[in-house]
């Protein structure tokens, strides 16, 4: 009994961070949008605006449920909730310190990439069932983006895996840090097993991985239905995309999926290339700076810090650059970052016989 009052604390505390997650960066992408076209963004609603989410989430809230009277009711109605539970469920085999996991799954990466395909055939159901043809058009362009940068993304993490030996992301993110148990060598050259910090990290471990965390990062982008690889969302094309039906809090279930996504994505990016939990402090002879920064709590704000770090990137990017061209975005997917993808996960295989 002991074990479900755990499971059901643990499920809590994920959901509750993120929907506060989900708060902060609705907020956080208004002011930074504003910023960056010179506006203020929120000022009315609560000091510097900071209430102004909270406003809206209970407008929504009170927002009458529409279903349109040709759509199929039954794809209709799950569609949301299948979109955001696939996101969530990926939250589960996340480790976000020393000994501080959910679940430690030894296949944990194999299954949120896996899980978090399901989001896939939400948006089709979406789509679909709204019976709305823009809602069809925006559910076949995000299956068509989704299935093809899954592609370079599984090819840019498998040159992690291969290097690291294993899918457990736990192992993962400790092979990063002076907790090491096999020997880290800086790009193969020298090493660090005892240093520890930033050149730990499995981007400096070979030259080849930071090219595929660049991949990975772009894939990310898509997956999440982030610019400028929104299409299914197109605004000035599509109205709103596949959600284009949905009103009050099966909107809201859409919106908490993608900005869920976009942590999931920056966690995984951060787990498997940028030292996870691990501190980026180097131990420097006596001054154990890496040693000192190295423990649950400073493993929780470390991991948090890059993560939304790199959600901060990707909010940078939406504000500042156009959004691509279906063809654009083929052409870059299957001419550019495939084959590049997969020569890193070919030298990985040769980088781990040979150099490591």
């Amino acid at each position: 009994m002991n074990f479900y009052i755990t499971y059901f604390i643990v499920a809590a505390g994920l959901f509750a961070f993120v929907a506060l997650f989900t708060m902060f960066g609705v907020y956080a992408e208004r002011k930074v949008s504003a910023f960056i076209q010179h506006r203020l963004g929120p000022t009315e609603t609560g000091k510097w605006g900071t209430l102004q989410v909270l406003a809206d989430m209970i407008k929504m809230a009170q927002k009458e449920i529409i279903i349109p009277a040709a759509a199929d009711k039954i794809l209709f109605v799950a569609a949301p909730i299948i979109i955001f539970i696939g996101v969530y469920l990926g939250f589960v085999a996340l480790p976000w310190g020393p000994g501080v996991i959910p679940a430690n799954i030894n296949i944990g990466l194999y299954y949120i990439f896996a899980i978090i395909s399901i989001e896939t055939l939400g948006i089709l159901m979406a789509g679909w069932g709204s019976n709305n043809k823009f809602s069809i058009l925006g559910a076949m362009r995000s299956a068509a983006q989704i299935i093809s940068y899954e592609i370079p993304a599984g090819f840019a993490i498998i040159s992690v895996v291969m290097i690291a030996q294993t899918l457990n992301l736990q192992d993962i993110a400790t092979q990063q840090g002076i907790l090491s148990a096999e020997k880290v060598k800086f790009f193969g050259l020298c090493d660090v097993t005892n240093v520890g910090g930033i050149l730990s990290w499995n981007v400096f471990k070979a030259p080849h991985l930071l090219i595929a965390f660049v991949i990975y990062f772009i894939a990310s982008l898509a997956e999440s239905n982030r610019a400028p690889f929104d299409i299914p969302e197109a605004e000035s094309e599509l109205v709103a995309g596949f959600h284009t039906e949905y009103t009050g809090l099966q909107f809201a279930l859409v919106f908490l999926a993608e900005y869920s996504m976009m942590f999931l994505v920056s966690m995984l990016a951060v787990i498997l290339f940028l030292g996870a939990w691990n501190t980026p402090l180097p131990d420097i002879g006596t001054v154990k700076l890496a040693t000192w920064t190295t423990g649950t709590i400073w493993g929780i704000l470390w991991i948090l810090l890059k993560a939304l770090s790199l959600v901060g990137v990707q909010m940078w990017i939406r504000w500042t650059l156009p959004r691509l061209r279906v063809d654009q975005l083929m052409n870059l997917c299957w001419k550019v970052l495939t084959p590049l993808a997969f020569l890193c996960m070919l030298i990985s295989g040769v980088w781990r016989l040979w150099v490591m």
